[in-house]
């Protein structure tokens, strides 16, 4: 018998949890933003290297990726990257 497959997910706190359920959002540890998983610029650092790949953290929902310090993404989540810049950036 197979185990499920269990998905690595950072917590609203930063932790790492598991899932059964892969997340809904992509992100980059290093740089501290998080974008949806079709996203154009994270697709393209993706084949620039592993760097990317290394550094590539996953969320179950945005309201995680805020929580845990992450901001939206100006290619793909652009109405959300204009208002957290409006908000001074935080």
């Amino acid at each position: 018998m197979t185990q499920p497959r269990q998905y690595r997910l950072i917590a609203a706190d930063g932790s790492t949890v598991s899932s059964a359920t892969p997340g809904t959002l992509g992100g980059h540890r290093k740089n501290r933003v998080y974008g949806r998983l079709d996203c154009k610029a994270a697709r393209r650092a993706l084949g620039t290297g592993r760097s990317y790949e290394q550094q590539r953290v996953f969320f179950a929902d945005e309201a995680s990726a805020i929580a845990a310090g992450y901001r939206p993404c100006a290619t793909c989540m652009p109405d959300a990257y204009e208002q957290w810049k409006a908000k001074g950036g935080k």
